[in-house]
């Protein structure tokens, strides 16, 4: 059984590529694409250009419903730890017992364990 899925652009069928055009030699028409892997949208769009057409369309409801930022978001010592790799894991000797990844604070450059 394959995992095929259609692209998710709202205009997909309307652009005239070969890989569209479906049908026998006499009633060709062009179809949605359908692949097993998509690159674009987290594999929910065949391109950039059908990523930006669903969004056109859709976009304004799906933040709408997510929830739409109304005031500015700020950044604050508690919201502003990043995961990073931990470059000193490899300068020095003896350092198997570090993480891989630590968390680094934005605003105050402290460095901490990965939680």
């Amino acid at each position: 059984m394959s995992n095929m899925k259609y692209c998710q652009g709202t205009k997909c069928h309307m652009y005239d590529t070969k890989d569209r055009k479906k049908g026998s030699k006499d009633n060709k028409r062009n179809e949605t694409r359908k692949r097993t892997d998509f690159y674009y949208g987290n594999g929910n769009f065949c391109s950039l250009r059908c990523q930006d057409d669903w969004f056109n369309t859709h976009g304004d409801n799906a933040i709408n419903h997510f929830g739409r930022v109304e005031k500015p978001i700020i950044l604050t010592e508690e919201n502003a730890w990043n995961r990073r790799y931990n470059h000193h894991k490899w300068h020095g000797d003896n350092t198997d017992h570090l993480p891989d990844y630590i968390e680094v604070n934005m605003i105050t450059k402290e460095e901490r364990e990965c939680q």
